[in-house]
């Protein structure tokens, strides 16, 4: 079980700072992997909760496997978001602040697989065709990388 999870007996639904990792996965076409969550029921972007003792950079590793089968040799950090506009409430009624470190995986191995039941789905799309629905974190993860791509102009998906 964990942190969260154990952090949940003791406070119930009320809302929590969450700190974790998205990590950003491109492949060849310069598509973008998606997962269709099973508690929302929409779209989002590989990633989760922080467990204690962890870096950011062990929970991108450990819930990009979980979530994608997936394994990356290095993780690139991209942005850390936070705020307002992270405020998130499951269907369980659990609510979140979440604080949002987000990773670019490079150096991709392994098979797409469905680990952890988290996942109704895993597949890639372009920035011109994202799916729907799209969860909002990922919507504002997507526009805030694109626009910070458009500003430097040394990458583009």
């Amino acid at each position: 079980m964990g942190y969260i999870n154990e952090l949940r007996k003791f406070i119930g639904s009320k809302p929590i700072i969450s700190v974790g990792a998205t990590i950003i996965v491109v492949n060849e076409k310069k598509e973008i992997l998606f997962q269709h969550r099973s508690d929302t029921l929409d779209w989002g972007l590989p990633g989760g909760s922080m467990e204690l003792s962890e870096s950011l950079e062990q929970t991108a590793e450990r819930e990009l496997f979980e979530e994608t089968g997936l394994k990356a040799k290095k993780f690139k950090f991209i942005d850390i978001l936070s705020g307002k506009d992270l405020y998130f409430k499951y269907p369980n009624g659990d609510e979140v602040y979440n604080v949002i470190c987000v990773y670019l995986a490079e150096g991709i191995s392994g098979e797409l697989a469905m680990n952890d039941g988290e996942s109704l789905d895993l597949k890639y799309f372009s920035v011109k065709e994202l799916p729907f629905p799209l969860d909002e974190r990922a919507k504002l993860i997507i526009e805030n990388i694109l626009f910070r791509l458009s500003c430097s102009n040394n990458e583009s998906l």
